[in-house]
């Protein structure tokens, strides 16, 4: 299966690309993992209960804007009212956050929106970071031949194009006609620049039999996609729609389909929801990642819409630095969630997120009631699976060794 994949990505990503996944990805990721690992081992107890500790996530999510051509079903992001502007991330801001993590050995970024190509800083922002590797979270119907080339000529970019079943099913859920042939045409764009790129698919209750089978693998293969990126559908926005959420049974379906088919197929089949052994995990909760609104707020995860502190564009990067380094919200998050769950809390006890947030005196960041939404939103299944199904192919037992390595996401 690895050589498999191997050969497919010599002969269809540029060496550019490959050069840019191999060092900036790859190799600077696996020092980043390391040097968090170790600031996390060499924390004592007493450390690890201040209100500081001595790191910041190695994984920030970055959201560029609230902007989107698309009103999906079950989506965080609040959209503005008709004939207002949308929310863009001070470039600025975004220049120093990027330099502030740079610093501290971070060169991967995840970028969020909203629909990220919508922002107009975009390609100068990863022209100005071209030692930093950016995976854009994109619905795919802005992504043009001539953007997926200036793509391929940077090399430090991954497409991750949100397909969500096939035609019918993943119109239905995009809310419009048309979306899934123009994520099909953005995928041959990218196939034609010769780009590392991946398809990202949220598994509900509408398209599980759909996604979780080979036939759906094989045909991202046959696209020449080189990961799939499979989620939880997770029930937010203002429409959140909880039917969708799976039950525990195809949760269960779910992570066995996985690492039943990690043993043969030729793409890199990406979840963040469970280490080399099975256990669940939250990657907020670990420590392991943080989200930026484009209004600056900070939040432990894209749907946890709740903030204690914001990032301007006026400060210094050492401000920057001490602002996340030393938010009550994501120092709380990471030691109060592992002792209620080890998988989502979203899912599994929203009130019980909202009391969290409540503690902190935390401010609605979702432009929206959240408070309101979450207390009557109903618990639904989480990730938790016991017994746990641990992993079986020696390389994805390796990977998520070295990416999640226990943390505090274990109690």
């Amino acid at each position: 299966m690895i050589p498999q994949l191997l050969f497919r990505m010599l002969r269809t990503v540029n060496p550019r690309c490959l050069c840019h996944l191999t060092g900036d990805m790859v190799i600077r990721g696996f020092f980043t993992v390391r040097k968090f690992q170790k600031a996390v081992s060499s924390q004592s107890l007493e450390q690890a209960e201040e209100h500081a500790p001595p790191f910041l996530p190695p994984f920030p999510m970055i959201s560029l804007t609230n902007g989107c051509n698309l009103n999906c079903t079950g989506c965080w992001v609040t959209q503005p009212e008709p004939f207002m502007p949308p929310q863009m991330i001070n470039p600025e801001l975004l220049d120093k956050l990027i330099c502030v993590y740079k610093k501290q050995g971070t060169y991967f970024f995840g970028l969020l929106g909203g629909e990220p190509l919508l922002y107009p800083h975009l390609m100068q922002t990863l022209q100005n970071h071209q030692d930093c590797y950016f995976q854009i979270f994109t619905n795919g119907t802005l992504l043009t031949r001539d953007l997926a080339q200036k793509f391929g000529a940077l090399g430090n970019v991954t497409p991750l194009i949100s397909v969500e079943g096939l035609n019918e099913v993943a119109d239905q859920r995009r809310g419009e006609d048309g979306t899934h042939d123009a994520a099909m045409q953005a995928l041959a764009y990218c196939r034609e620049a010769r780009l590392f790129f991946g398809i990202a698919t949220s598994v509900c209750h509408q398209n599980i039999h759909q996604t979780l089978s080979a036939s759906y693998i094989q045909n991202a293969i046959d696209r020449e996609a080189h990961y799939l990126w499979y989620y939880l559908y997770r029930p937010a926005g203002k429409t959140p729609a909880p039917e969708l959420a799976l039950e525990a049974h195809e949760i269960r379906q779910m992570r066995e389909f996985l690492v039943e088919q990690r043993r043969t197929s030729p793409i890199l089949l990406i979840d963040a929801y469970w280490d080399k052994d099975g256990r669940a995990l939250c990657p907020a909760a670990s420590g392991l990642s943080i989200h930026i609104t484009p209004y600056g707020q900070i939040e432990p995860c894209p749907i946890v819409q709740f903030s204690t502190d914001c990032l301007r564009a006026g400060m210094n990067e050492e401000q920057l630095y001490n602002t996340i380094r030393q938010s009550s919200l994501l120092h709380s998050f990471r030691n109060e969630v592992p002792s209620i769950t080890k998988g989502c809390i979203y899912l599994e006890n929203p009130a019980r997120m909202v009391q969290i947030a409540d503690e902190q005196h935390a401010e609605d960041s979702s432009g929206r009631d959240n408070r309101l939404i979450l207390q009557d939103l109903p618990k639904t299944a989480g990730h938790d699976l016991n017994p746990p199904i641990p992993e079986t192919h020696w390389f994805y037992r390796f990977a998520k060794k070295t990416a999640f390595f226990g943390l505090a996401a274990y109690g």
